[in-house]
């Protein structure tokens, strides 16, 4: 079969398999001469075994990458054997630290059918779970020191660069927080606010309080043990903590 043919194969498998997985998935055709990204690509690979021993010997010279709103991805790859189908692996998030692996088993890829339909199911009652269960895992490692915030309760914290953070929140909370100036990680979900205007800074604090309030969701900002917050912070904000919750690390 000719690369072009194989490489047509592929991205119309990709194309049917999104289109029939549970939520909303797209599909990105990456080509032989996107080196680059099939080199960055190949380093985020959340696999140890079948996917792993298969590059091992047949480094990437192709992918399809199938993408969900949330940052999760999985790959799709040719198969280097004689049997028909494809190989698909779970894609770790970027710009996590290493420590936020640790203790998070990696959800290996699988070998899947030549019908793109079949092999949905297959994803669907196997791959899917255990990706998303580990990456609710190290996107909660992440967190590092920020206390998770609940539905009726967001929850910031003063970080050392005095930026101020808050875990993953619903989009009503999201849309307040976006809105008076802080930012989301897509990858961890944690939405942050700069230090560099500080005025600014304690403006945004003192506004989204009785915003949030207004949706019946409390706030609390928190100081972590040895910081003292700046003296621009909003007295009306109490600081009480979450009850702490301390989360299990392990490098990938």
């Amino acid at each position: 079969m000719h690369d072009h043919d194989t490489s047509e194969r592929l991205a119309s498998y990709a194309d049917v398999l999104a289109s029939e997985l549970p939520d909303t998935w797209t599909s990105t055709h990456l080509p032989p001469d996107a080196k680059d990204d099939l080199t960055e690509l190949a380093d985020r690979i959340w696999d140890l075994d079948l996917v792993a021993a298969s590059l091992a010997e047949h480094p990437l010279q192709q992918a399809a990458i199938l993408s969900r709103p949330d940052g999760a991805q999985l790959v799709l790859l040719d198969r280097h054997d004689e049997r028909d189908g494809f190989l698909l692996a779970a894609v770790a998030p970027r710009a996590l630290p290493d420590e936020a692996y640790r203790a998070v088993p990696e959800p290996n890829g699988i070998a899947l059918a030549d019908d793109p339909f079949l092999g949905a199911e297959q994803v669907a009652g196997d791959l899917l779970a255990r990706y998303d269960s580990a990456l609710a895992q190290v996107r909660h490692n992440a967190l590092g020191g920020i206390q998770p915030s609940q539905p009726d309760r967001v929850v910031l914290t003063w970080q050392p660069d005095g930026s101020v953070a808050t875990g993953p929140v619903d989009d009503r909370a999201g849309a307040i927080l976006v809105d008076n100036g802080f930012i989301q990680d897509p990858q961890s979900g944690i939405y942050r606010l700069s230090s560099d205007d500080t005025q600014a800074q304690a403006r945004a604090l003192r506004e989204i309080g009785p915003q949030l309030d207004a949706l019946g969701i409390g706030t609390a900002l928190q100081h972590p043990a040895g910081r003292t917050a700046p003296t621009s912070a909003p007295a009306s904000m109490p600081p009480s903590p979450a009850s702490s919750r301390a989360p299990a690390t392990r490098a990938r």
